[in-house]
């Protein structure tokens, strides 16, 4: 569990206290829903109010939401049990609390980056789990995302941090062609454990 006087769950907390609904799910779900599988565990990590982790057990997985935010985690609980879904979400320090390996039929991460978890991310997929990611890359053509750069892909990156996976779906538009169009300022991947 994570501890209430964690300096980055204050922040989290202060957000989410504010918001009524869950965010949306990502883009490399809503695009690939025929990718998932009809059953099995699901974990969305780094989950916020859950717009991911809400797709996922709507779909009938047996599905975990992780998130530093015990407000966002207790906000989520809610909206689940409302539907009656197969969700549970739980504080968790990823920092504190390591993945357990070969536990899930899917993870899901979105706006979210943190490299040292890439690994333990992989080996938390049992054998043919996929992984759906997505989050913000550095060439940013349009306002919005983070400035840091520690939480921005490098040009390819994404494809590389998870290059032990089998990857199935991958998308980063960068610069190209219409700027007002498709997915800018972030890249997906969808990838299989072997």
């Amino acid at each position: 569990m994570a501890e209430d006087n964690h300096p980055q769950q204050q922040k989290w907390n202060r957000r989410y206290a504010e918001a009524g609904q869950p965010n949306q799910a990502a883009q490399v779900l809503l695009e690939n829903r025929h990718l998932l599988p009809s059953q099995g565990t699901a974990l969305e990590l780094a989950a916020g109010l859950g717009g991911n982790a809400l797709l996922l057990a709507r779909h009938g997985l047996r599905t975990q939401a992780w998130d530093l935010s015990d407000v966002a985690m207790s906000k989520l609980q809610r909206f689940a049990d409302a539907e009656q879904l197969p969700l549970q979400a739980h504080c968790v320090d990823l920092e504190q609390q390591p993945l357990p390996e070969a536990a899930f039929d899917l993870i899901c991460v979105s706006a979210f980056l943190d490299r040292t978890l890439c690994a333990s991310i992989s080996t938390a997929l049992k054998p043919g789990g996929l992984l759906f990611y997505q989050t913000f890359t550095q060439a940013k053509v349009r306002p919005g995302g983070p400035s840091n750069p520690d939480f921005l892909l490098k040009p390819g990156e994404l494809l590389q941090l998870f290059s032990q996976l089998q990857p199935l779906v991958y998308r980063e538009e960068s610069d190209c062609g219409e700027l007002d169009q498709g997915l800018r300022n972030q890249a997906y991947l969808i990838a299989r454990r072997s």
